[in-house]
């Protein structure tokens, strides 16, 4: 059966479509995570070089064009979307684009959630949650404001726990996200932890990985989760639960606090045998596998026609080419990432 889903600008309405995307694995791609800026207004060492060359803005999709393609997705079966950056809420008037995709929670989109560093979630939290979201992540590496400053290079803690407050007032759930760094941050992780569950967050450790060239060497951060909670659990009872948030992140209870701890291990344990995920840079670009160059050029067919036929042809297209699973490895000879883009570029 058709159901609308949506009009956008002089497109005939979009109708769910009867083939939904099928992987050549089998696998359902539901979930669709959309960078709508490569920009940040921080700098993490880990993530993008100090001075970095962002896309030109002429090259950006509007948002109008941004909503349209997020509509062919969810006629295509996406439910769930995450704005991702860069940082998404630099992103000028990102408001309208959040509130056009909240219109369609209930009528083919089940959730629309937001990764942020916190930087400008003072301003938008109240906002976010009246657009229809409900969750939101937040990225903190850290509890301590100077390694907070050296880790974001022009980062204000300050203004990211004021936006923390914000968000929660407004109502909004939070997730907080921290890479585990080797002798930066793995000692922290039982108070961050602490921090996290005593303000009722789900907390997730995520293990750094290796794309686009940074100024340092990733080898010298790398910390494999399976020793990181082997530390915590000198401290702490963790039980492994099947609770699931769409992500890639295996969850524990963490029996002293009572709250959830995830686990994202793209180095270490390979997750791909579930993965739902597509994602799309604010160029037009998909990226069928994060860990994967091979993408499929949506502006292309986005532009051509206001009739999604092509479109929505070209998603499927796509789809035929997501990989069993990723290659998040390091090229030793030449000692560089094998994912060439910087992270900010397709959003994690």
């Amino acid at each position: 059966m058709n159901t609308r889903v949506g009009t956008i600008g002089n497109a005939s309405p979009l109708t769910a479509d009867a083939n939904p995307m099928i992987d050549p694995f089998g696998r359902a791609v539901t979930y669709l995570r959309v960078s709508v800026t490569d920009r940040c207004d921080f700098r993490c060492t880990y993530c993008m070089a100090e001075n970095m060359t962002f896309l030109p803005k002429k090259d950006l999709l509007t948002l109008e064009e941004l909503d349209r393609l997020c509509s062919a997705f969810i006629t295509k079966g996406v439910r769930k979307i995450r704005l991702t950056g860069g940082e998404p809420l630099v992103r000028k008037n990102i408001m309208y684009l959040v509130r056009q995709l909240g219109e369609k929670i209930g009528s083919g989109l089940d959730e629309l959630t937001l990764t942020t560093n916190g930087s400008q979630l003072s301003r938008h939290a109240e906002e976010l949650y009246e657009c229809g979201v409900r969750r939101i992540n937040v990225s903190l590496d850290t509890l301590d404001p100077d390694k907070f400053r050296k880790i974001t290079r022009w980062g204000d803690f300050a203004k990211v726990m004021e936006g923390i407050d914000a968000a929660q007032k407004a109502g909004l759930k939070i997730k907080l996200n921290a890479v585990a760094l080797k002798d930066f941050n793995d000692s922290e992780m039982p108070e961050l932890l602490r921090f996290a569950h005593g303000r009722g967050m789900d907390l997730t450790v995520i293990e750094t990985m290796p794309m686009g060239e940074i100024d340092e060497d990733r080898t010298d951060q790398y910390l494999p989760l399976s020793e990181l909670r082997a530390d915590l659990e000198k401290q702490f009872t963790l039980t492994d639960i099947d609770y699931q948030t769409g992500g890639p992140a295996r969850y524990v209870r963490v029996t002293e606090t009572g709250g959830r701890l995830g686990f994202i291990t793209p180095m270490t344990h390979n997750f791909c045998e579930s993965c739902n995920r597509v994602r799309l840079t604010c160029t037009g670009t998909l990226f069928m596998c994060l860990g994967q160059n091979d993408a499929a050029d949506l502006r292309a067919a986005l532009r051509a026609t206001e009739d999604d036929a092509l479109l929505q042809a070209a998603i499927d297209e796509a789809i035929t080419r997501k990989p069993k699973g990723h290659d998040f490895i390091i090229d030793r000879t030449h000692n560089r990432p094998a994912v060439a883009r910087h992270m900010s570029v397709t959003g994690g």
